[in-house]
């Protein structure tokens, strides 16, 4: 609700001689990419609860656009190219490289800590599938239906109020304590937040949607250098090895 009235500025001046005009087939569009998002943060979040980060953030990011990628090479009719699809698996590989998805196996002979892993892939896969979904609808609407990347977002955010809400009105207590304590960093986050997913699908109406999807994932490259130098963080060969991957997945995905 806060990102909704944050940007109700940007979002009514964008919106004020189009909205009437949207049918109710755009409607739905928005509507149903609203519930997505807010499926996966639930899922997201709930893998995170349930297993272990290194695990499910990996295969979320890597599943997301690979799926989406394929989705849209199938439906929307973007070529296919070895050098593309090549470009596509190195973007994925370097995703599960620099979240830590080598150290998958080794806990594959403890029963208790293979259940986990287990569970935290199931997380991880089930969030990537809700990335692909929402990342190919929000493309359709931004691509086919033409819809305004920021309108899209914007609109999105009203069908997540009504979802949301009750957990919130559930402990208001708890919601007005976390608020006193959160409120500048939720502001910030409420102003900032939507910037980056709005430039995606601004990329995603002029380029394909197969290459801006793993595109995406080149902010890993950043949580590398930054894990494995300025916060001491391990695993630095597969790390860089992860940026490399992504590096060389990107450029390839150029060409």
């Amino acid at each position: 609700m806060l990102q909704l009235l944050v940007w109700a500025p940007i979002g009514v001046y964008v919106g004020w001689d189009v909205v009437g005009g949207w049918n109710a087939w755009m409607w739905a569009v928005v509507a149903v990419s609203g519930v997505l998002h807010v499926l996966y943060f639930i899922v997201l979040l709930r893998g995170y609860r349930k297993a272990d980060l290194t695990v499910v953030y990996p295969l979320a990011r890597g599943t997301g656009p690979l799926l989406s990628s394929l989705v849209a090479i199938a439906f929307f009719g973007e070529r296919a190219t070895i050098t593309g699809l090549l470009g596509i698996a190195g973007v994925a590989g370097g995703v599960f490289l620099i979240a830590g998805g080598t150290g998958f196996w080794r806990v594959a002979h403890d029963p208790v800590q293979r259940e986990r892993l287990h569970k935290g892939m199931r997380y991880g896969v089930l969030t990537g599938v809700f990335i692909a979904a929402y990342t190919v609808l929000d493309g359709y609407a931004v691509k086919m239906l033409l819809l305004s990347p920021i309108l899209v977002d914007y609109c999105g955010n009203v069908t997540r109020i009504p979802l949301l809400l009750p957990s919130v009105l559930r402990d208001r207590a708890a919601a007005a304590a976390l608020w006193r304590q959160q409120w500048k960093y939720a502001l910030i986050v409420a102003a900032v937040s939507p910037l980056s997913y709005v430039m995606v699908l601004y990329a995603l109406r002029v380029a394909p949607l197969s290459h801006v999807a793993p595109a995406r994932e080149v902010s890993m490259l950043f949580a590398a250098l930054i894990g494995g130098h300025l916060l001491g963080e391990g695993d630095r060969i597969p790390r860089l090895l992860g940026a490399l991957c992504i590096a060389a997945g990107v450029i390839a995905l150029a060409h």
